[in-house]
């Protein structure tokens, strides 16, 4: 028999960024486990095929345009997915930008950008579905998962990545925080911190010959991360298995940082 506590029918998970990278690998996931899927973008057309390619797995999905560094557009937007869907078990924080460069170059206009999505736009995602998530708990609903995705340059010396570090530890501190005052109601708080994995942010980096022959050096998978390689972690913090585990934080890097 297989183990139940993994099957996600009946939940809806919600992934920022989910229409491309490691957000659709997450969502693919999701949804391949029976879970109803919510995603966001700003890409349109890309948005309509990753909402098509979830669609195919018999789920419902609900696929929105949102600048998730607008408070009042994830307010509303977080209104549309409950409204289409009927809840929220489980968000994704997942949508960034990278603008990195030599420090003593980063302009204000850049800094300023990284922050308001990489930061901001997870913090009033976690905060506008927590917020609905409290409001289940108190008419007897309570449980849900709220997960950051944060990256590796949170716990390393990441070279011309300050303001895209800066963000990215910011949001590790933030998810403790959430665990500790949302455990009250059955809301969990985890983040996850993805290596070298290949994604449209990554690609000029690792088509480098010089730098792809150096990083794959310490990586003892031998080889990039796949969007599907976060898949297994999605599916857990959604599932009733992870209902103890709060406030941790998942290195999903191929040995990386170990090695």
């Amino acid at each position: 028999m297989a183990y139940g506590a993994f099957d996600l029918h009946g939940k809806v998970a919600l992934v920022t960024g989910g229409n491309g990278g490691i957000g659709l690998g997450m969502a693919e996931a999701l949804a391949q486990a029976g879970a109803d899927v919510a995603i966001w973008g700003r890409d349109k057309a890309k948005l309509d095929t990753a909402a098509m390619t979830l669609a195919d797995t018999g789920v419902r999905v609900h696929a929105a345009t949102v600048d998730v560094s607008s408070s009042a557009a994830v307010a509303a937007a977080v209104a549309d997915v409950v409204s289409d869907l009927g809840r929220i078990d489980a968000v994704y924080a997942n949508a960034g930008i990278g603008r990195g460069g030599p420090f003593l170059d980063m302009k204000v206009e850049d800094y300023r950008a990284v922050l308001a999505t990489n930061l901001d736009g997870v913090f009033w995602t976690l905060q506008e579905t927590a917020r609905h998530m409290v409001a289940r708990a108190e008419h007897g609903d309570a449980g849900g998962s709220l997960v950051a995705i944060s990256s590796l340059s949170a716990i390393e010396g990441a070279a011309r990545s300050e303001a895209y570090a800066a963000t990215k530890g910011a949001v590790i501190s933030a998810t403790k925080a959430i665990a500790v005052e949302f455990a009250r109601y059955g809301v969990r708080a985890n983040a996850i911190l993805p290596g070298w994995i290949t994604t449209g942010m990554s690609e000029a980096s690792q088509a480098n010959p010089k730098f792809a022959e150096k990083v794959l050096k310490r990586v003892p998978a031998r080889r990039w991360g796949l969007p599907s390689d976060f898949g297994g972690i999605a599916v857990y913090l959604a599932s009733d298995a992870s209902a103890y585990h709060s406030g941790d934080s998942f290195v999903i890097d191929g040995g990386y940082t170990i090695f």
